[in-house]
């Protein structure tokens, strides 16, 4: 098990489909498949114990931390730093289908940028918030994990051993050297698919950082602190979920405003004033579109209402 995290060390990715919590010790520890609703696949945020993880870290805990974005992305990287060397984690998520990969995957390649330095990966879904039981199987291309009405496969470039219901592995990496893991969402009756290759994982990652640069390019903001306004305009964004405009609160559930308190509903949803205030400040510097497509949601939204 880890300590819980403070909320303020996790950074956000998404797919405008849903979104993942990464923490800065390298563990995924909130991630619902296929859509921000969607039952959770990792869960950790709400139980250190039972709520599944997905972590790629050092062995060693005698490192410093340090997350930031991929600039002008929604691609977050985690950096550990330790006599021995540095290593990264990039973790994003494919957005329209990058490469032509689905959308329902969730993209992890480990780097070495300095030295040389051991890395530990354990994967443990706990699907429906923990609720629903799951069948590992191991594969020469990664792992399947099988429960009630879902299935999800890790692909990976290093061998993983089963653990229980998880999975394990261990690797070391030396400088220049890279590790990719894909996690996807199985249509029934799918195979995992393969591991992308160097060339490969190089691409889908180019794709993903023209996607996000292309959108921001559409920022008109040129006052005092364009990057940090930039930067909440990209987490703004991940807010959006794209097949139909609407915007969610945010995309997390049950987590107090203090411990033990009772302000702690489920915020996966579209909030009428949260998004009112979502879309003002997006459209205060530039992104209309984004508000033209809410608009017509909502419109649908209340002509379906009429006619019930």
């Amino acid at each position: 098990m880890m300590a819980y995290q403070p909320i303020e060390h996790y950074g956000i990715i998404g797919n405008l489909r849903t979104a993942a919590l990464v923490g800065m010790a390298g563990s995924i520890d909130w991630l619902c498949l296929p859509r921000f609703d969607s039952p959770s696949v990792f869960a950790a945020v709400l139980d250190d114990a039972r709520g599944g993880r997905f972590r790629i870290a050092p062995p060693s805990n005698d490192m410093r931390h340090k997350q930031f974005y991929w600039p002008d992305t929604n691609i977050l990287i985690t950096r550990f730093l330790h006599p021995g060397g540095i290593g990264e984690v990039e973790d994003y998520m494919p957005v329209g289908g990058a490469s032509g990969a689905p959308t329902d995957q969730l993209v992890r390649r480990v780097r070495v940028v300095q030295g040389r330095m051991p890395f530990c990966l354990e994967c443990r879904p706990a699907f429906d918030y923990a609720r629903a039981q799951h069948h590992t199987s191991i594969s020469e291309d990664g792992a399947r994990f099988d429960g009630p009405g879902m299935s999800v496969a890790l692909v990976a470039s290093i061998p993983l051993r089963r653990n229980g219901e998880g999975v394990l592995a261990d690797f070391v990496l030396d400088e220049g050297q890279s590790a990719t893991f894909v996690l996807r969402l199985l249509d029934p009756g799918h195979d995992a698919g393969h591991s992308p290759g160097t060339g490969e994982a190089e691409q889908r990652f180019r794709e993903t950082v023209t996607y996000w640069q292309r959108w921001l390019s559409h920022c008109t903001y040129q006052g005092r602190w364009r990057e940090m306004v930039q930067r909440s305009a990209l987490a703004l964004k991940l807010l959006i979920y794209e097949p139909t405009g609407a915007l969610v609160a945010a995309p997390t559930t049950s987590l107090p405003e203090s411990i033990g308190g009772a302000r702690n509903w489920d915020y996966r949803y579209c909030w009428l004033r949260d998004a009112s205030f979502t879309l003002y400040a997006l459209m205060r510097i530039g992104f209309t579109e984004e508000a033209a497509r809410f608009m017509d949601w909502l419109a649908a939204l209340a002509r379906r209402q009429v006619r019930a």
